[in-house]
């Protein structure tokens, strides 16, 4: 579960959006049923809780989520819902994609939009270099292409 620095909006992509949608529905209409009929029982009244808690936290997202729509063409500006991909210094490319901090997906390269790799990439266009801070000191990218869902 990810949470925004203070103040920070709840930017989502719509298909981020749409997740967050079917995932409270299941949690409400699937797995809560069952877990409310057993509260006799210890270990179903934690896992009712935990789920509770997760249910509170989906539809406080949701409540507070601010869509971001795909800008019309020509898609060569990185914003949020973005796939950007990048170019190192060693010429090696990467792409990733750039969603709402519940949508972040590190192993499937999807990142927060409040990442500091994030925060370098939106607004610049193909064939900027930005640089970013690492622990191992500051990275340069070049953007060599952007496309949206």
């Amino acid at each position: 579960m990810s949470l925004l620095p203070p103040g920070a909006k709840n930017l989502v992509t719509p298909s981020g959006a749409a997740r967050l949608r079917s995932e409270l529905q299941r949690l409400v209409q699937v797995e809560r049923p069952p877990l409310a009929g057993r509260t006799d029982e210890p270990d179903a009244k934690r896992e009712l809780l935990a789920l509770d808690q997760r249910i509170f936290y989906v539809q406080a997202s949701l409540a507070s989520a601010e869509v971001v729509n795909p800008p019309p063409p020509p898609h060569d500006t990185v914003l949020v819902g973005a796939t950007v991909t990048v170019r190192d210094s060693s010429g090696e490319t990467s792409a990733y994609r750039i969603v709402g901090v519940d949508e972040a997906d590190f192993d499937r390269g999807w990142i927060s939009w409040v990442s500091p790799i994030a925060r370098a990439l939106l607004n610049a266009r193909i064939g900027h270099r930005v640089a970013f801070k690492t622990p191992r000191g500051i990275n340069e990218l070049e953007i060599v292409g952007v496309k949206y869902e």
